[in-house]
């Protein structure tokens, strides 16, 4: 069984075919940041960004600077600790493979939208300093930290432990604060503003959807073989959970828009995140809580752009490398 705590390391016969089989359809996704160019995003950043979209792009950038290494961290020491089928944890190599490539990415665009080595600073120290992303970090950190000292899941309670560790980071972090996050970046793509951003952000959504559809489909084996574990208790501390990272991200939003931002506000942000939060509580086997509208037509339609014959276009249009020097990493910088 899947949270057995007595090691499985045999892939014949398979037990969870699923699983293996999402391993085999990531890997038909995979990129390298060489295939970025933000080229035409300095010139938005100069020419075209108001104060209050720059306000919005800033809180972006420290929000990624080290979010996916927050989802990796979780990955390595909680979901590969714990799920004992040999072909999830192939999933989870080919996803942290995918994490650290959103690391690289993010750091690229640190490096390149915010030329200043304070401003630098600031982006990758948010999680502790700006208050409305260090209001993230601390919602993975207080589900992080409530199963470290979990070595095996040799008990019921702890196996809900755990698996409110795996439903906060598929439907709250990657499902909820990504997506919002993503959300901010398709409505300025929406503006035209930001290509180079938006090419990247089609990338790593397409990556961040796997990883959830992952995460599901294991919530969805552990309830077939624990059904037990899914009483009333689980699913109102799940709702709660949800009700508090629709809180969270919220914060963020009040502060990324604080501004004003013409064309989007707090309101179609909260209704965006109830409606997401609606299709993470169906994905985890719950009834929809929020009922609310879409209120973003580029969010259901963003795919249907640069990720259309996503395999033909990324050998004619993105094999591009890096044509300007400032745009590589710089290894031997100091802050």
């Amino acid at each position: 069984m899947i949270l057995n705590t007595e090691l499985n390391l045999t892939l014949r016969p398979m037990q969870y075919p699923q699983f293996f089989k999402l391993y085999k359809d990531s890997i038909k996704n995979i990129w390298t940041t060489d295939e970025l160019d933000f080229s035409i995003d300095f010139e938005h950043l100069r020419d075209k960004m108001s104060p209050k979209e720059a306000h919005l792009i800033k809180r972006l950038v420290a929000f990624f600077a080290t979010a996916d290494n927050l989802v990796a961290h979780n990955l390595v020491l909680n979901f590969y600790k714990h799920i004992n089928s040999p072909e999830y944890r192939m999933f989870l190599g080919k996803q942290l493979f995918d994490e650290m490539l959103h690391v690289e990415t993010y750091l690229l665009l640190v490096d390149n939208y915010l030329p200043d080595p304070v401003e630098r600073n600031e982006a990758f120290d948010a999680y502790r300093s700006i208050p409305s992303v260090k209001l993230k970090a601390d919602f993975c950190f207080k589900y992080m930290d409530s199963i470290n000292e979990l070595d095996t899941l040799d008990t019921d309670q702890k196996k809900k432990q755990f698996v409110q560790n795996l439903m906060c980071f598929a439907a709250c972090v990657e499902g909820l604060f990504f997506f919002g996050s993503f959300a901010y970046v398709y409505f300025l793509r929406n503006k035209g503003l930001l290509p180079g951003l938006a090419a990247a952000t089609n990338w790593v959504f397409r990556d961040e959807t796997t990883h959830i559809d992952a995460a599901m489909a294991a919530i969805q084996v552990i309830r077939e073989e624990y059904p037990h574990l899914f009483d009333d208790q689980l699913r109102k501390a799940t709702e709660n959970m949800i009700d508090e990272a629709i809180e969270v991200e919220m914060a963020f939003c009040s502060d990324a828009l604080s501004l004003g931002v013409s064309g989007i506000s707090p309101n179609m942000m909260k209704d965006y995140l109830m409606y997401c939060a609606d299709n993470r509580l169906v994905q985890l086997g719950y009834p929809k809580k929020y009922l609310t509208k879409n209120p973003f037509p580029f969010m259901v339609l963003q795919d249907v752009q640069s990720l259309t014959n996503f395999f033909e276009k990324r050998v004619t249009e993105y094999q591009k490398g890096f044509s300007a020097t400032k745009q590589a990493i710089v290894f031997d910088e100091a802050f």
